[in-house]
């Protein structure tokens, strides 16, 4: 089974063809075509191909599926002693992306 690791927003993740992948927020409306060209490795289901430190020619293709935001954290800051106590929430947006094909190059 063809797969490869690429990176969007910071972070790295591994795609497979038809796989639904929850990365950091990208512009478009749902039903956009996304392509990512920063592809790390490769592989072909007998070949793998290592990029140094990207691969050239390859490419991710996807289409956004929704925008959403993810679970909610709580920030709390406190010093004792000090009448000091802050407390905020946030909630990270993400982008859901369906993997369509896989092109090595």
């Amino acid at each position: 089974m063809p797969y490869a690791i690429f990176r969007s927003g910071g972070k790295q993740f591994r795609a497979e063809p038809g796989k639904t992948l929850r990365i950091p927020s990208l512009q478009g409306e749902a039903g956009t075509t996304v392509e990512f060209s920063d592809v790390l490795l490769g592989s072909d289901g007998d070949n793998v191909r290592l990029g140094v430190p990207t691969l050239s020619g390859a490419k991710v293709t996807g289409e956004i599926v929704k925008h959403g935001l993810g679970d909610k954290i709580v920030v709390f800051k406190f010093k004792r002693r000090k009448n000091y106590a802050r407390k905020q929430g946030h909630r990270q947006g993400y982008t859901e992306v369906r993997i369509k094909d896989i092109t090595l190059g």
